[in-house]
């Protein structure tokens, strides 16, 4: 298993944000990406979980049985900057309406609700609306519904914006779990996350090119 990018470039808006951004992770490894803000950390993110069209390039994403007919985003987890979580609903309600949204790769399992929220250290809170909880808890509660869906490809964006340095080792055991069982992982932090099997692609945003992006 294995997801490369070749010769990415993309825009936002009318702005080039970067070019030539290439890479290849093979199973249970990590690429962790650093910058200033404004580099194209989060852009790049958005590319690969294919929620943004790549302005040149493509990202290939090539299963353990050799097949490569299916898009990143459909095997991936995405986590941005906001939780995905309806406020107005239990944090029951919300994970149950992932797990069944996304659903289990192929030969995956997913843990149960309660599980996934025993995992991120919440298991008894499950009963109440999302907004009650601390921008920490909100945090780690979203992240529990990567638990509750199996997918090979963890893609976080400042996976630990609001967590406290104990939920913080949590979620770095978890991820480290996650490459242990063969999966990949893609995160843009300001905060090393102490992953092994790690490299750093350091963003630098796009400065200008003679000719454009298409040379």
């Amino acid at each position: 298993m294995h997801l490369s990018a070749e010769n990415l470039a993309a825009r936002r808006g009318e702005d080039l944000i970067f070019v030539s951004i290439s890479f290849n992770l093979t199973a249970g490894k990590a690429l962790i990406l650093t910058g200033p803000n404004g580099a194209g950390k989060s852009t790049l993110l958005r590319v690969v979980a294919g929620l943004l069209a790549p302005e040149k390039g493509r990202v290939t994403f090539i299963d353990n049985k050799g097949g490569a007919d299916r898009r990143p985003g459909e095997v991936s987890h995405y986590l941005g900057h906001r939780n995905a979580m309806k406020n107005e609903l239990t944090v029951a309600e919300n994970l149950a309406f992932w797990k069944q949204f996304l659903g289990d790769d192929e030969g995956g399992s997913g843990l149960s609700i309660e599980d996934a929220a025993d995992a991120v250290g919440l298991g008894g809170i499950i009963h109440l609306p999302f907004g009650y909880l601390s921008a920490g808890q909100q945090r780690r509660m979203a992240f529990a519904k990567f638990l509750v869906a199996d997918r090979p490809v963890w893609i976080l964006d400042e996976p630990t914006a609001a967590l406290d340095s104990a939920a913080e080792r949590v979620l770095t055991e978890l991820i480290s779990r996650h490459q242990k069982d063969g999966g990949l992982v893609l995160a843009a932090t300001h905060q090393p996350l102490g992953l092994g099997d790690a490299q750093e692609l350091k963003m630098t945003g796009f400065a200008g090119v003679v000719g454009g992006v298409w040379g």
